[in-house]
Parts: C-alpha cells; sequence; structure tokens
C-alpha cells in the first residue's frame, strides 16, 4: 500500500497540478501493469486530483476502448428491437453482418446470417478499422446506427434500425440502407448463409414455404449461385433490405422499400423519442452524459422479452437473474417507468432458481423483498403490495422460519452463483434480514401494523443474530480487519483480493454486504469491509475488480462493474464525492463502448491489440443500471440515514462535478422519483454576475423530514450568502444548503465569489 501511495504521488509530482488534464497523459499514467499491481485505486487516486476531480476525458484515454467479444463474429454485437419484443436483431458493430453466427456454446443464435462485402474484391465492411467511422447513433441516443466506410478509393454508408411495427418487430426485422456518398461507382453485396434452399419472388428472399426472410428493392440483383444480392450504386444513390429474424408469412411483399424505410425511421425514432419523454426528465452541461442515459433506458427496453427485464439478449445470460434484474427494474423506477416496471416485477416476484447444485433460495427471497419494497416508498402503491401479497408472504415466511436454533441465522447457502461451495453466508444473512426490516416497515407505514410488526420483531432478533456471527468470524489480524463472506469457517484475508478465484468472488458480492445495511451508519465494521476493498486491490477507477482464474475471455484482469452498483450507492450516501464521480467515469470511459454505450459482465484491462480490449456478453442490462443508477445518486437521493427503514432525507445534487457549474452551464432534473414524491429542481450558474441560482420543486407527497441542497461550484469559488424572498438559507463550507423550512416551489439566490 505505501508503494502504490508513494507511486501516486510521485507521479503526481511530476504531472503537476495541470498536467492531468491534458489530452495526453505519460505513459506512466497510463501502464496497465502498475494499474493491476496496485493495492489501491491507482487510476482512481490520480483521477481525483485533476483540476475539477474525474473526468471522461482522464479516464478515456487510459486503456484503448471495448471492441471484442468470444465469438466468431469477433466485434461486439449491437441488438436492436422494438420494446418488449420477442424477436431481436444482432447487428455486428463493425457494420459487416446482420445475425452472424457466434459458434460459440456461451452464444444463441438467431435468423439468417447476412455479411455486407463492399469493392470488386468482396472485402468485409468494416474489416479495416483504420478506414471505419462509426458506430454512431442518430442524435447521439436513438437506436438507428450509422456507419461510414472507406476501401480502395471509395466511401460506403450504412444505416440499420429495427422496425417498431408490432408486426414486423415480432419477427425481430431491421432495415438497413446503403448510401454512396462519393463521385464513383460502388459495389455492394448482402451474402446469405442459409441452412435450408432459398428462392426468391416478388422482392423478397424467401425459404421454401414462400415465408420471406428479406425483402429488397429494385436496385438489387439476386446472384443465386453465391446466395448473394448485389448492387451498384452511383453518387448518392440508395440501396433497401429489409431483414426479418424469422421467416414471415405476411407480409407476403413490401412495396415501395424507400418510401417504407423513411415511414419506418420516423416511427422508430417517434416511439423512442416518446419513452425519452414518459421518464423523469434530465438535462446535465456535459452533452456525451445526456445520450449515454437516454441510450441506456433504450436498450433495457429493446432487452425486454415480454414482462421479462432479461439480463442479456443472444447469448447464455438471455435470463432473469433476481439480484441483477431487479436492480435493472429498480433503475428504471427511478427515472419514472413505474407504471412499466409493476409488470416487470412480477416474473421477478415468482422467479425461483433451485434445482440440482444450484441453491440460492435466500438470497432470491432477500431481493424479492427489497426490490417490493422500494416500489413502495417511490410510488406508496399500496394496492401493488396488497395484490402480491402471496409472493411476498412466501418469501417473509421463507426467511422468518429457516432461521438455525441456537445460531439464530439462516442454514448453508451456496457461496455465489458461480461458486457451489455452502457457508453460512453473509450475504444471504444480510440481504434477508434488510428484505425482512424493508417490508415491516411498509407494511407497518400501509396500517398493517398486526402483520409488519412480528415481522419487524423477527428482524431486529435476527440483526443480532447476524452481528454476533460477524464479530466471531472477524479476521483483525490485517488491517483493516478482515470480514469474511462465509461466517463461523476458514475464509482467509485476500491479499491482493483478485489474486484468487474466491477473492475474485468475495469481491463482487461484498458489495451486497455494504449495500444491505447490516453495519448501520457510523458502524466501523462498515468502514472496515469498504476500507478493504480499497486497500487491498478490489477496486480499479472506482469500480470492482475481478479475475475469474479460468481462462474465460475478458475474465481476466479486469473489473466487473455492474457489481460496484451497491459499493457505489454506499459511497454516495457516505458523501465519498470523489468516489461515485470515479466509479460513474470510469464506467462511462472504459466499461462500454464509444458512441453505443454497450457494457458487458465484465471486461478486461489487456487490450487484444491497439483498437480495443475484450467483454464477456454483451449487452447487459444490470450494467446500464449501474450507470443509470449512479448518475441517480449524483442529481437525487433518498436516504433512510436513521436506519429504521423508512426513508427521511432528501439530497439534491450531492455528487455533480464541480465543471457542470461553470458560468453559463445548468443542471436541471423534472419529475424524478422520490420517496417522499416527485421533485423538480434547475439550477443555473452566473458566475460572471456573481450568482447561483436554484429553482426548486419540493415533494409534495410525503414532506422529507430533512432537505438539503447542495450546490458544488468550480474550485476557487464560494458562497457567500443564499436567501429565499428575503429568508436567510443556512449552508455550509461545502455548498450544502438546508432547504427544509421550504415546502411549496421556491428559488434559491446564491451570491458567490471567487477567492483567488
Amino acid at each position: 500500500m505505501r508503494l502504490t501511495r508513494l507511486l501516486t504521488a510521485l507521479l503526481l509530482f511530476s504531472l503537476g497540478s495541470d498536467a492531468v488534464a491534458q489530452t495526453n497523459l505519460p505513459a506512466s499514467v497510463r501502464n496497465v501493469d502498475i494499474a493491476l499491481q496496485a493495492k489501491e485505486d491507482f487510476w482512481g487516486q490520480i483521477a481525483a486530483h485533476q483540476p475539477g476531480g474525474p473526468s471522461y476525458e482522464f479516464f478515456s484515454q487510459l486503456m484503448p476502448p471495448l471492441r471484442y467479444v468470444d465469438a466468431a463474429f469477433h466485434y461486439y454485437p449491437i441488438v436492436l428491437s422494438a420494446p418488449d419484443a420477442p424477436l431481436k436483431a444482432r447487428l455486428i458493430s463493425n457494420g459487416s453482418a446482420i445475425n452472424a453466427r457466434a459458434s460459440k456454446a456461451t452464444w444463441k443464435d438467431y435468423g439468417l446470417p447476412i455479411t455486407f462485402k463492399v469493392g470488386d474484391d468482396g472485402t468485409d465492411f468494416g474489416a479495416d478499422l483504420t478506414a471505419l467511422k462509426g458506430p454512431t447513433y442518430d442524435r447521439g441516443y436513438l437506436p438507428i446506427v450509422n456507419f461510414s466506410y472507406y476501401h480502395k478509393g471509395h466511401s460506403y454508408e450504412e444505416e440499420v434500425f429495427a422496425s417498431v411495427d408490432r408486426l414486423q418487430s415480432d419477427s425481430g426485422v431491421v432495415f438497413v440502407r446503403f448510401k454512396n456518398p462519393t463521385n464513383a461507382e460502388i459495389n455492394i453485396a448482402a451474402v446469405l448463409s442459409p441452412n435450408t434452399p432459398l428462392t426468391v419472388s416478388e422482392g423478397a428472399v424467401r425459404n421454401t414455404n414462400s415465408y420471406a426472410w428479406l425483402w429488397f428493392d429494385k436496385s438489387w440483383q439476386w446472384d443465386p449461385a453465391r446466395n448473394a444480392l448485389t448492387t451498384k450504386l452511383f453518387l448518392g444513390e440508395y440501396a433497401y433490405l429489409a431483414i426479418a429474424s424469422q421467416p414471415m408469412a405476411q407480409p407476403v411483399r413490401m412495396a415501395d422499400l424507400p418510401g417504407t424505410y423513411d415511414e419506418q425511421r420516423r416511427s422508430c425514432a417517434g416511439l423512442w423519442e416518446s419513452y425519452i419523454r414518459n421518464g423523469m426528465s434530465l438535462t446535465v452541461p456535459e452533452p456525451l452524459v445526456n445520450n449515454v442515459w437516454r441510450a441506456q433506458i433504450i436498450a433495457n427496453y429493446m432487452l425486454m422479452k415480454g414482462d421479462n427485464a432479461n439480463y442479456s439478449y443472444g447469448n447464455a445470460y438471455e435470463r432473469l437473474y433476481e439480484a441483477e434484474c431487479g436492480d435493472t427494474v429498480r433503475a428504471l423506477m427511478l427515472y419514472g417507468y413505474t407504471q412499466d416496471t409493476r409488470r416487470m416485477m412480477v416474473p421477478l416476484l415468482n422467479y425461483s432458481r433451485t434445482n440440482g447444485n444450484y441453491s440460492l433460495r435466500f438470497h432470491q427471497a432477500a431481493y424479492k423483498l427489497q426490490m417490493l419494497a422500494h416500489y413502495y416508498w417511490l410510488t406508496r402503491d399500496a394496492g401493488f403490495i396488497n395484490d402480491h401479497k402471496t409472493e411476498w408472504q412466501r418469501e417473509v415466511d421463507l426467511l422468518s422460519t429457516n432461521r438455525e436454533s441456537g445460531l439464530g441465522i439462516l442454514p448453508k447457502e451456496q457461496y455465489a452463483g458461480d461458486i457451489f461451495d455452502r457457508a453460512y453466508s453473509l450475504n444471504s444473512n444480510a440481504n434477508g434480514w434488510r428484505g425482512l426490516r424493508d417490508m415491516a416497515a411498509v407494511l407497518i407505514e400501509t396500517g398493517n401494523r398486526e402483520q409488519g410488526e412480528p415481522i419487524a420483531a423477527v428482524a431486529r432478533d435476527f440483526r443480532k443474530a447476524i452481528l454476533t456471527a460477524v464479530d466471531k468470524s472477524i479476521n483483525d489480524t490485517v488491517m483493516p480487519p478482515f470480514i469474511p463472506l462465509a461466517l463461523l469457517g476458514n475464509e482467509k484475508p485476500y491479499d491482493p483480493i483478485t489474486a484468487t478465484k474466491m477473492g475474485s468472488y468475495w469481491n463482487l458480492m461484498a458489495p451486497y454486504v455494504i449495500g444491505s445495511g447490516i453495519f448501520g451508519p457510523g458502524d466501523e465494521r462498515q468502514t472496515w469491509l469498504i476500507d478493504y476493498l480499497q486497500k487491498h486491490g478490489g477496486i480499479s477507477m472506482g469500480m470492482i475488480r475481478f479475475d475469474q482464474h479460468s481462462g474465460l475471455f475478458a475474465n481476466k484482469n479486469g473489473i466487473d462493474d455492474l457489481y460496484s452498483l451497491r459499493y457505489v450507492d454506499k459511497l454516495a450516501e457516505r458523501d465519498d464525492v470523489d468516489g461515485v464521480l470515479n466509479a460513474f467515469y470510469g464506467k462511462m470511459a472504459q466499461g462500454m463502448t464509444r458512441d453505443t454505450f454497450i457494457g458487458g459482465e465484465g471486461s478486461s484491462f489487456k487490450a487484444l491489440d491497439g483498437f480495443g480490449r475484450p467483454m464477456y456478453l454483451p449487452p447487459n442490462s444490470t450494467g446500464n443500471a449501474f450507470f443509470l443508477w449512479t448518475l441517480r445518486d449524483m442529481l437525487v437521493q433518498d436516504w433512510d440515514l436513521n436506519d429504521d427503514g423508512k426513508p427521511e432525507t432528501l439530497r439534491l445534487m450531492f455528487d455533480t462535478p464541480r465543471r457542470w457549474l461553470n458560468d453559463g452551464q445548468e443542471i436541471a432534473i423534472d419529475r424524478a422519483p422520490t420517496a417522499f414524491g416527485p421533485v423538480s429542481a434547475r439550477i443555473v450558474s452566473k458566475l460572471s454576475s456573481g450568482q447561483v441560482i436554484a429553482d426548486v420543486r419540493p415533494p409534495m407527497r410525503n414532506p422529507a423530514k430533512q432537505s438539503l441542497l447542495r450546490l458544488r461550484l468550480p474550485e476557487n469559488y464560494v458562497i457567500r450568502s443564499a436567501d429565499v424572498e428575503g429568508v436567510n438559507v443556512p449552508f455550509d463550507n461545502r455548498g450544502t444548503l438546508d432547504i427544509t423550512a421550504f415546502k411549496d416551489r421556491f428559488t434559491v439566490r446564491c451570491r458567490v465569489e471567487k477567492v483567488r
């Protein structure tokens, strides 16, 4: 640890306070091996010392971007579909193919593979990454994907999007358009790889039952010897295709494909814009952030199948997982999609995965109850709680009646989803307690005291038993003391944490314990657990590190960033601003692809070449949820700080980057759900005239006991006074204003001053 601190300090000294903010970082900072060997967050520490703190610009320079996957198609896939559609299309991210085969057991293949080739030599579109621009999204976030490719003196443009028309979206239809933007004639081929014979009629390629796989416009010619469509385009000309992920009986033909393309494109853009408008409104001064959160809301709706908020699509993760997919749903709740999340919760409340060696029934019960309680506080929808009493009562009974006599904790359960060794799981126990405590608070709040109070009593007794078991298990031969997740056993400290497979899984599960709140506010054991992660190689760029030690693609020397969610959420509660911002920008820069914002379950720091690094089984809805939840924490927080299961504290703008309040900048949220009702706020910086103005509409449904607003001004600026219509507003030296007294819409005017 001393070596890491010394090395970081020397680098900061040698760089100077301004050098870190430059566009080209020195090799010593970008050295991946140094970052991997460090026991503390080497890059996070340097980022926190930048002028203005952590930033996307800093983290994006550290490594090549995510690009590659362990599949025959090699480049990460972009999943395209209508909301909730049963079938989706796989667009390969260099623009080379639709529904390409993965040829790997960890992936699922759908549809008819179609490869796009260009030029007289039939080169795959996008084969030379130095000549490829894209993929990019329309308007920066809409799933209308654009590419530009240059090959042997000729340019080619490609655009792809999924139909949102129900008739076509149920079959996973995507539309493709090619354009010639240059003077020379260009050649394009769409090569099909069928496993059964094909026929061509009425402008469509069909199977032997005359069901259509693909429609084409009159610019294309069919080459039966190659199973290919070919076209020659002159300057400004277009060629159009519509491709299904399963053959369609209807429509039999698609007349006027160019006109249909334009109509479908408008429908696609319009529908997704309406989805963005239906949630809370959020605008920050960093355009990339605005693009990312919108794109990830859309991405999670595209990953859904019916009511199932699946973990992924087109691979082995195309399914539900209780805790992870519960986080996907809860993130959408936080962004205002509560009507949709009502239906998404039902499959998760009925979720069960207990068979063979796999058994995490206590873990699953815990997260069902926590999800349901979270939904209640955000909506006060007692009707939904009552409607699903059968489901939550089953989980309450499971957790309440299965505690072992004498110990008072739950029986042994497998250590983690991939670790079948059974242990007295601190994760299952801590989160089982949290689920019981939270449901008891909800029942009491809704007037069901005779149900809630016995559960609350069980939860109090349960917590005492868990903490007793923890105290018997703590290893204090290291600093900070090590808290095992296998209680009352022989789990030894991991140092560095990811040096072993078990240490890496301890690292994934520890954030669940941190997030449970089993160690209440001010409990030194909570600090020990967080410090152990931070000081023994558990964190990089603010996120959870992982090494599976199995040789699996991308699961070595990297991060499993989605498991950072509860760790970062707890940092926000503990008011560790730099920790939150490190994770936020680390995820945005190195935990997702550039311009398309797609992440996998995990990713490696080791680049495969100068163009990119590998990731594991993208896309991932819970990885998106981690980013969305963290951004929400930066702007809106509703906490239970007195540890009684009922939120009472509202905090606004607590973790915003200082540059978001540079002169002339504005931060705005509207209709943001909280435990106290929707909140809206607009902060306008007028540093040049010595003012920052905050217009706030506080929650009216269930007013918070304490409401705070923080104005994180640029460095060297301070607040000198603050008032609401002449009434002084108290504030501290961190720019935190106490706005509890103001119940209706109000405007805070702050006089600010540059001090040096």
